[in-house]
Parts: C-alpha cells; structure tokens; sequence
C-alpha cells in the first residue's frame, strides 16, 4: 500500500510548485474521510481552505483522481467558488476499485495552493452480480433460547498478499473475525433498515489481518433487530426467523492475479458462548461454552456442522452510508450504593446508552446478573417500571480460575445504575467501566455561556443525541421500543445537525422513510414494525421537514434530488384525505405530551385542536416541497404546489381564525405554529404574537407545549419581538421548564416536563423516559438565536453566514463554534455595563452578513480600530438594534461601547 500511495501521488503533483499562502486540507469523499465501499457512481469531493488573509476566496479548482498508475479524472481547472459536494465526471470507476484524488486551488487574486495531500476511496460491490458469496445457515437444529451462533471456514492464501477487502452483511447482528482478530471497531452491524427491501453490508480493509498461508475466517451473529421482539405484543420474527451470513474476501496478489474467499457449502457452524440474546431483555453468556480459539488456524471443527446455503436475493443489499454504531466513551463507576432494599447498585454518573464490561475472578457455574435503570426512585431503591416488558439485564456464567472478562455482543442498554446481583466477593469500581455507543457522528458544535444551569441543559442535549441516534434516531434507549419515532426526529433534526454531522445518518434513513412509505403515507416509525398506520401531522412530515433541514445545514443538494420522490408523495397522500383543502379526516397524535395544567379555571386549556395543527404542518411540508421543487428546478410542480398552499393557507383562515382573528384554539401551540409556518395574514400576525405572548404570561411565564410546538416556541417569539420573554422561558427553572429536569439532576433529556415530580414521585411510572431528546429542540435556538450562529438559504451550508445574536437574559457571555465544511465558524459575545464585545470567526471560502448590537457605528471598533476605517469589512447599515457589515473569511473583534 505505501508504494502506491506513493506512485499515485507521483503521478499526480509532478511538475507543481506552491505559489501562495493558500493550502487545502480536510478532503472529503462523500462527506467521509477515505472510506471504503462507495458504491455512488459520482462521488462528491468536499475540501476546506486555509489562509491567513481574510476575505480569502476560491476563484477556480483543479482535481485529479487517479487509480495505481492512471490518471481517471483530471477536471482541469474550472472556474468556481464551489469545494463543497463537487461531483466526480470521469471515466466509470471499478467494483472494489481504489483510488485518491487531490485538489489545488486558486484564491481570488488567482495565486495557486500547492496540490493538497492525497485522500483515498474505495468503491464496493456495485452490483448483485459482483456478490460471489452466497448466503449460508447454521445447520444445526436450534434451542429454543436461540443462542448466538458461530460459523467459520479455513483457507489457504499461496502468493503474497497485496491487498485484501471483505464484504460483509447478515439476517441478524454479526461480528467477524480474520485469524482470530476481530474486523474492524463497528457493533451492531449490519445496523438497522428496512431489511426486506435495504439490507446493508460492510466493507473491511483487511490486508493487516490476512496472512501467505493458512488462515481462518469466522463470525458470530445474534438475532439483533431482524428477529428480536420490536414494539409490543410479543412482536418478533419481523423480518425473517433464521440468522445467515453473506462474506466475501477480494484478496488481490502482489503478481497481479485475485481470488475471492466467500460464503458457500464449504462452511460450518456450531454455537458458542452466548446462550441468549435480545435486544429489550439483554444477553446471557455462558463462559463455559466457550469454544476458545473457534476463529482461528489452531482449532479442530470436526465436530461441527455443515452449513445450508441459501438462494436468497441480492437485490435488496445495498453498501453503508452512514458511521457504523461505534464504542465511544467510557465512565467509570463514581460510587457504589446499597439502597433501603439492600440490593447493590453501581451510580456511573450519567444517563447513558451502551453497555457495561466487568470483570471478575470466581468458580465456574458463579452466575452474576446485571440489571439496568436510568434513575432511582423516591426512597432511593433501583427503579426499572418504566422498562415496562424490557428485562434489560445481562447474565454471565464463569468457567471458573483466573479472572475473566464480559460485555454484551450484540444488545444495548440505556441507563446511570445497575444493579450487581451475583458478583462473588467484594464489589470493587474498578471491577466497572460503562461504555457509550452511538452511531460514529463527527462531533460539529460546542456552546458554553455563563450560566452553569444552561451548560448542563446543553449537556443533557448532546448526551440525549448520543444515546439515540445508534443507527436510527430512536425515541428512546432503554425500555421496550427502541424505535425510529419519526415525529422526534423531524423535531430535533436541525439541532441534531449544529452538535453532530447528521449529514449521512439523515441520508441512510430517509432512504428507509422513503422505502416503508405506503402509497405515500408515513408510518410513525421507520423502519416500520409497527404495522400499517401512519400520517400523524408533525410525524410524517418527517418526509419532507428533514431533507430539508439537511439540505439547509449542509448543503447537500442531493438528499432533496433523492428525497424528492418521497416529499411529494407524502404531501400527496394528505391531499388524497383533504375536503376542501382540510386536513381533518384522519387520526394525528397532536401536540404529544403538551403540559395539562391542573387547575384550569380561567378557561386557557392547553389542548390545541389536533385538526388544526394539521393544517399548519400539512401547509409547512407543501412548502418545503416548493422550496425543494425551486431547487432541483421543477418549476411546474413549484407553481402547483404554490397554488394548493394558497388553498390551504385559505382553508386554515376560513376554518380556525374567528373573525376578529382569534385561533379556535387559544394554546401557544396553537399560535406558535400558525405564527411559524405564516398560516395568517400579514397583518393580524402582530395582534397574534401578542396573544401568544399573553397566554405565556398567564402561565406565569411557563411553557405549555408539547413535541411539536416547543421546537418553535422562543423562535418565534424572538422573531415577533418578544426575544425577553423567549429568555424568560429558558431561564424558567420550575416545572414546566427546560431547566426544571436540570435542577432535578438529569443528565440527558426527559420524556416528560415533569418526570420526577417535585416530591421525587414519579409522572406515570410506566411510561416515563428519561433519556428521550425531542424537548431537547430549544438548542437549535440556543445556536442560531441567542449566539446567533446561522445560514442563508442563498447559500446553505454556511456558504452565506448570518451572525445575529440576540443577546439577551442574565447572562455575561455565550459563545458557540460549529465545524462546517467550509471550517470553522464561531462567535463569542460578552457583555458588562460598559460594552458588548463580539469576537466573530469567518472560514475561508464564505461570506457572512454580521449583525452587530448597537445604533452607532463611532462606537463600534473593530480589533481596536473605527468600524468605518476597515477595509475588509463593508458597513451596510442599521437594521432593528443592529448595524450590518458584510465580511469574508477571517477573525473580527468588535467592541461596541454601551
């Protein structure tokens, strides 16, 4: 591999010389960094610019992509600003193919970066013909508990070894080893789609394990989601009842000649150490079970069974797009508790998704169980009522002697404690270490202020995102579901973007929204294990509010052009159920979880009509097909769908404004997304705000919103002028409030505003998560309000900047930084009593509007010197408390005198 990554990058930089401060860095295939099994015929390359001068643009780009010795695509230079998403155009590349490409630049005063450092792809299997393997059974009669089972197979390798790639997917979890050595650091894969239609495989590198001579392929599945029990009702065998594999090796030799080492007759199976396996009730394993060594050279298989192969389909594999769940963090245990009950309880410190390793020293048949609970109850004994039907407990059984080690394979847990029930001898700490599992997302935002209750609010937001984006955004970790609730996931998309790079989590899973769509409905789950019901306002609009609000965040022009089929025909399965351009034929969750006061004496209910809020979400999801209709440039459908929300909008007014232009419903539910989606007509908006905010009041400055008008609550009051009572209510630390749970100890978000209630009792006990991130949306506002940290939709992406902060509250300072593919973007306000000081970050290749506080531009300076006297920044006015400069790449310190 080191020759020729050399030979390549010799073919591609002979003759370049750097003639400017500008370099490149960062290079991206497919929004990843080399990855291996692409099976996209046009990769899009993304690259980041380096410069120290500010306003630093790209005027052109030059990219060259090339095989071992050939050059496959030289782009010449082109003239353009773009380095986000641009497309491969050149010759059609190869199954298993390897390749890098490079990139120079030209800034705008046409000085030339050197040719940036090489990046590598790989393709994958690009079609089922290129799937020489084929699918394989255990031939074993299996036990009623259906343990895990093993499969493996020996070959001999004669020539020296090049390079080697395995290909992998399963009916089931699997886990694959090479001589012993386990392939790769992903768990839980294949990870979860809708199988019977996009069933994933993985691609390995690996050459490193593969040895010239004997060797020994081996994998070990468990049932995983494809036939756990999902949902309720004892709901399992969804996709199939036997687990299988499907491998193959591409092993290239050094002569030139290949071979390919796959799944076939030849193989055998047996079963192992893991008795039981379960995603809700948790994994046993039996040490004594052991087959130690099955999955290498020094093992006798003569007694285990031949496997069946299977002529199943190829055609529903397809290659992975998104990071695989991968083992992230890791807590030890802070302390160990023995509750009133006297049952011994670990306290890891954090509301967590993952498992946890223990080790131990005992006699063999020892059997140790470990269960799992996200909180205490009031007395302070383990609590798990709210896992309902899920036992959530891994059991180990010890083959006795020296000390040994355990974790699950191939379940997970959500919680902060677990109970010990077993152990032989003294429980030790050190004996625990939790570990996190999430789906492998780059980490892109911080945000910190001055106020530790609001950090620890942003804490809990991330830990929530951690905890439930493993391979689908579930709504929650820990009892018995699991599943992809797709309401909380249009939610909180949009936040989930500033703290993460959802880019291709998004895209892998919309492609399953898309897949269990029934003649356009959404169902409220994907992958779809609940049936067939479906098209909940705020749920299904899923299908066109995410690949928006992906497109928005990053750019990414191809997830509306894939998506788009979808979008429509969502929108077109409501309007099947319209009369007279109403939506109010058909069931809807409504405002899930809204705050139900107690005492409701003065009349203002929180229960928002669920008919009228499908009008507002069945108007927004139109016109976000418009938005993307006018991208991809389908001006017909653009000017249809144009005329059909003029209707809706029509419909809304005729059927829920009075004629004063009061809502039917008085909730600020109710206002809020009439207000945020423009269901009312420009002039009785105003009047509209101030109902909102005068229902607030009545509240005594609190919160009543559920899942779906919290998203948008301090948004739109920020944007009505009501950016004091927006702070109000996130400052607002009693129940119903953000910081309420905060206060109360939590350390990811709740379910429910008030799931331990103020006299620690708890709020319906069996239905009760605290590790559920949907309220968690108010960080989206948090970002792009109160630092004010956002995109134009001129240039998504963050290739148009805003920087509009809204300062606000009691607090000194905030800041937040976001990586975005252009780099990093930044702002940081700090305010006394004489003077607000912003400190802005611009990345190379963009341009920003900057929204300065303040009327008067002589008392603004800019790193110590007039605003006016800056020749990098363009001063073009006051707006609103503001004054607007237009600015480039660079670092700005204003300092604005008070």
């Amino acid at each position: 591999m080191k020759k020729f990554v050399v030979l390549a990058t010799a073919v591609i930089t002979f003759g370049t010389v750097c003639s400017g401060q500008v370099s490149v860095s960062q290079l991206l295939t497919e929004n990843e960094t080399s990855p291996l099994g692409l099976t996209t015929a046009q990769p899009r390359f993304s690259w980041q610019i380096q410069s120290p001068q500010r306003n630093t643009l790209q005027s052109a780009y030059e990219i060259k992509v090339s095989s071992e010795r050939n050059i496959v695509w030289s782009s010449g230079k082109v003239t353009t600003d773009s380095s986000v998403h641009i497309a491969y155009k050149g010759r059609p590349l190869l199954t298993n193919g390897k390749y890098q490409w490079q990139v120079k630049v030209w800034d705008q005063a046409g000085k030339s970066s050197a040719w940036s450092a090489p990046a590598s792809f790989q393709m994958g299997l690009m079609s089922p013909a290129d799937w020489k393997a084929r699918w394989i059974e255990s031939g074993i009669t299996e036990a009623p508990s259906r343990p895990s089972q093993l499969f493996r197979k020996s070959f001999s390798t004669a020539r020296k070894i090049k390079s080697a790639t395995a290909y992998i997917t399963s009916h089931g979890m699997y886990e694959a080893y090479l001589n012993g050595k386990r392939m790769g650091d992903a768990w839980l894969t294949p990870g979860w789609t809708s199988y019977n239609k996009r069933l994933q495989y993985q691609s390995y590198d690996v050459t490193h394990l593969l040895q010239q001579g004997a060797n020994t392929v081996g994998a070990m599945l468990g049932n995983g989601w494809y036939r756990s029990v999902l949902g309720w009702q004892n709901n399992g065998n969804i996709y199939g009842k036997t687990l299988g594999l499907l491998m193959q090796i591409n092993i290239e030799y050094t002569d030139g000649s290949k071979e390919v080492v796959a799944t076939d007759g030849s193989w055998k199976s047996e079963t192992g150490a893991i008795t039981y396996s379960e995603i809700y009730n948790g994994e046993t394993i039996d040490a004594r079970k052991e087959k130690l060594n099955w999955n290498t050279n020094n093992y006798d298989d003569n007694s285990w069974t031949a496997v069946q192969v299977k002529d199943y389909p190829l055609t529903n594999i397809v290659t992975t797009v998104n990071e695989p769940v991968k083992k992230q963090e890791s807590f030890k245990a802070l302390k160990i508790i023995t509750t009133p009950a006297g049952e011994k309880v670990i306290d890891f410190g954090q509301n967590l998704v993952g498992w946890v390793e223990m080790k131990v020293t005992g006699r063999a048949g020892d059997s140790i169980v470990l269960s799992h609970a996200e909180v205490l109850d009031k007395k302070g004994n383990f609590y798990t009522e709210n896992l309902r039907a899920a036992k959530a407990q891994n059991k180990y059984i010890l083959k006795g002697g020296s000390a040994e080690t355990f974790h699950p394979y191939f379940t997970w847990q959500g919680f902060r404690y677990v109970k010990v029930e077993g152990y032989p001898g003294e429980l030790k700490p050190e004996n625990f270490t939790a570990y996190a599992l999430y789906s492998d997302m780059k980490p892109t935002g911080i945000f910190n202020t001055s106020d530790a209750l609001i950090n620890q609010l942003q804490h809990n937001i991330q830990w929530g995102q951690k905890g439930n984006f493993l391979d689908v955004p579930t709504d929650c970790p820990q009892r018995d579901e699991r599943l992809g609730w797709t309401g909380d996931a249009q939610a909180f998309s949009r936040t989930a973007s500033f703290n993460m790079n959802v880019n291709n989590f998004f895209a892998k899973w919309l492609r399953d929204v898309e897949a269990d769509q029934l003649d356009g409905l959404v169902p409220h789950v994907i992958p779809n294990v609940l049936g067939k019901d479906g098209n909940s306002a705020g749920w299904a609009d899923v299908a066109t509010i995410v690949p928006w609000d992906m497109y928005v965040a990053y750019g990414d022009k191809r997830i509306l052009a894939t998506q788009y089929n979808s979008m429509k025909a969502f929108v077109e399965s409501v309007r099947r159920t319209t009369k007279d351009d109403l939506w109010n034929t058909t069931w809807h969750f409504g405002d899930w979880l809204f705050y139900r006061p107690f005492d409701d004496n003065d009349g203002s209910s929180a229960v928002t009509d669920k008919h009228l809020i499908a009008q507002c979400f069945y108007a927004h999801s139109t016109q976000l097909l418009i938005n993307a209709a006018k991208v991809l440039g389908n001006n017909a459908d653009a000017a249809s769908y144009t005329d059909l929300l003029q209707r809706i909008k029509a419909a809304f007014n005729r059927e829920y404004v009075t004629a004063t232009g009061r809502l039917v419903s008085g909730t600020q539910t109710a206002y809020v997304l009439a207000l945020q989606f423009d269901m009312l007509p420009e002039n009785s908006r105003k009047q509209a705000a101030g109902r909102l905010a005068e229902n607030i009041k009545r509240y005594h400055n609190h919160l009543t919103t559920g899942f779906l008008g919290t998203p948008y609550l301090c948004h739109v009051l920020t944007r009505f002028g009501y950016n004091d009572l927006a702070y109000t209510l996130l400052m607002q630390d009693t129940y119903p409030s953000w910081l309420y749970p905060v206060k109360m100890g939590a350390t990811t978000i709740w379910e429910r505003w008030d799931g331990i209630k103020t006299d620690s009792s708890f709020q319906t006990p069996t239905m009760n998560s605290f590790n559920h991130y949907a309220y968690g949306a108010i960080g989206d506002w948090m970002y792009r309000k109160m630092v004010g940290l956002d995109t134009y939709e001129d240039g998504v992406g963050y290739k148009h900047i805003q920087v509009k902060p809204y300062i606000g509250g009691p607090f000194a300072y905030a800041s937040a930084s976001l990586q975005t593919y252009y780099g990093t973007l930044s702002n940081a306000w700090k305010k006394d009593s004489v003077q607000i000081n912003m400190q802005v970050k611009i990345p190379a290749n963009t341009k920003a509007s900057i929204y300065i506080p303040g009327t008067d531009v002589d008392k603004i300076t800019e790193n110590g010197a007039p605003l006016s006297s800056s020749k990098a920044i363009k001063v073009k006015g006051q707006e609103e408390g503001y004054i607007v400069v237009e600015t480039g790449s660079g670092h700005y310190n204003f300092v604005i005198k008070l």
